[in-house]
Parts: structure tokens; C-alpha cells; sequence
């Protein structure tokens, strides 16, 4: 059982929104050097204590990075964002990890690249079928090749306190003929 050492590794984000930015601290802190593609290029005071490279391109970027972090809105832009083609250029020892959004990624062809020795594996707690888990990650899984869990980020009293303040904010905001600051765009 051996794993491997977060440092000195490059981490790349898709999507740096707040999450996507939290995630970077957090990494930059053990040692990555943080990557991004977003739809938009962070200010100056977010990239510079990160050290952070913005991507203008995502294929290159793929190319470059040893894990793939997932932070982005499922939109018709994102479905399928990494398919075979975007998977196929990552580094053959890369990690693909999935916390966003579960129409983001191409999961047989997810399975066939780490089957096949191209990718080393996956981090995913968001599934592309809604009626269960592709039964080629669950071979994955028991050889620990993946890792699945649960779409439980926000399951803390912390979490589900601030939850419900949101709502009752935007509520209130809405009442008041203003627009909600958390609105969904379809």
C-alpha cells in the first residue's frame, strides 16, 4: 500500500470560483504548485499569493499538471468536459478528482484510461448515472484504484446553518424587489 507525495506536484483547477480558490490554498500549502483554466483570469491579489499559473488553453494545461481538480457548474459548455479525447492528454500518472458536478466527465471512457495504465487513478463523490455507480469504477474501486464517496462536502452543522441562511437571505432580498445575490442561471 503505497501512495504518493503531494509535494512538489502540479495541481490543476478547472473552475477557480471560491471553491476552486479554497481548494488552491489548501494545496499550495502542502507543497503543489497550483495551475488553473477558468472562464475568466483571477485578479492579480488571488494569483499572486498562490503563485498561481492561469491557462488560457485547457488542453494544455491537462498536458502539464499531475492532478486535475474539478470545480466548475455543469452548463451545456461543461457537459462532458473531459472526454476521451481531454483525458487521453493527461500525464499518464495523473489523478483526475471530481467534486463539482457529475455531468463533467466521460466515466467509461474515465474507466478505460486508468484501466489501461494511462491515468494512475480518480477521486470522485459525483457520478455520471443518477440510478447507480458504473460498475467499471466499482471494479476500480475494489482494487483501490479509485476512491468514491459519498457527494457530502457541505454535511457539517456548520455547513447546513449556512445553507439555510442563504435561503432566507435571498428570500428576503427577493421580497424586497431586489435580486437575490445566489441566483441559478439556467
Amino acid at each position: 500500500m503505497l501512495g504518493r507525495r503531494l509535494r512538489g506536484m502540479a495541481l490543476g483547477i478547472i473552475g477557480m470560483g471560491r471553491i476552486g480558490t479554497a481548494v488552491a490554498t489548501r494545496a499550495k500549502a502542502m507543497g503543489l504548485t497550483i495551475h488553473y483554466y477558468s472562464r475568466s483570469r483571477r485578479p492579480p491579489q488571488v494569483e499572486e499569493p498562490l503563485e498561481a499559473t492561469h491557462w488560457e488553453n485547457l488542453e494544455g494545461m491537462l498536458q502539464e499538471v499531475d492532478i486535475v481538480s474539478l470545480h466548475t457548474p455543469h452548463t451545456k459548455d461543461t457537459f462532458k468536459l473531459l472526454n476521451r479525447e481531454r483525458l487521453s492528454l493527461m500525464k499518464r500518472d495523473a489523478f483526475l478528482v471530481n467534486v463539482s458536478r457529475r455531468e463533467l466527465i466521460d466515466e467509461d471512457a474515465l474507466v478505460d484510461l486508468i484501466q489501461s495504465g494511462h491515468l494512475s487513478g480518480a477521486g470522485l463523490d459525483v457520478f455520471e448515472n443518477e440510478d447507480g455507480i458504473n460498475a467499471g469504477l466499482l471494479a476500480l474501486a475494489r482494487e483501490n484504484r479509485v476512491v468514491l464517496t459519498p457527494h457530502m462536502a457541505s454535511s457539517t452543522l456548520e455547513g447546513r446553518i449556512e445553507m439555510g441562511e442563504t435561503v432566507i437571505l435571498n428570500i428576503k432580498v427577493f421580497m424586497d424587489s431586489h435580486k437575490p445575490p445566489h441566483r441559478v442561471l439556467g
